[in-house]
């Protein structure tokens, strides 16, 4: 390609450029108009990441859900609340070993947090794990004063599983995980 080419083809660009600034439509750094804003406002507050997941994980949009855990936890960090939600939406679509892991961690990290408990325990029934979940429920029972009716019931459950274990197999008893208030979850027998 010879220089005066080059020197054409940049001057025309340069000039589109020039001609884009100055239209209604072209390179603008303002929020009015048809196009995106270019950037983001930093002083707006961002919706928080676990609100907008409890709230998919209410609607039964479990993979959302996970999406605004992981950008709750980008804004919080991996907190007890994050990893128990994480841990739960994962039950929801079966995924019982990442869940477990999670709910471990969640505990590991606040070892008095009682959704993370109750979901465990949620989960050791899930996969069988009766008497560890009887223990667990125990635990989030104990934590929670006995204040929350649904740990009870959870705890009742577990019991009952634990003395008779085809207990529920004559009405095809499934357990459920169900979102309740702020973070409890309750298990919950669904025919």
């Amino acid at each position: 390609m010879r220089v005066t080419t080059l020197v054409r083809l940049l001057s025309a660009a340069l000039l589109a450029v020039a001609l884009a600034a100055c239209t209604g439509g072209g390179l603008r750094t303002s929020a009015e108009g048809p196009y995106a804003p270019l950037g983001v406002d930093a002083s707006r507050n961002s919706v928080d990441g676990l609100l907008v997941g409890h709230r998919l994980m209410a609607a039964g949009q479990y993979e959302m859900a996970i999406k605004a855990y992981y950008r709750a936890a980008g804004d919080q960090g991996l907190t007890a609340d994050v990893l128990s939600a994480l841990g739960s939406a994962n039950l929801k679509l079966g995924r019982l070993g990442q869940a477990e892991d999670l709910l471990r961690q969640a505990i590991e990290k606040d070892q008095k947090f009682v959704p993370a408990w109750n979901n465990l325990g949620v989960v050791l029934m899930e996969t069988g794990q009766l008497g560890e979940a009887e223990r667990v429920f125990r635990t989030a029972f104990a934590l929670d004063s006995g204040d929350s009716e649904q740990i009870r019931e959870n705890l009742r459950l577990a019991l009952a599983k634990l003395e008779n274990p085809s207990y529920g197999a004559e009405n095809n008893t499934n357990f459920a995980l169900v979102r309740r208030g702020s973070g409890e979850y309750q298990l919950l027998s669904a025919p």
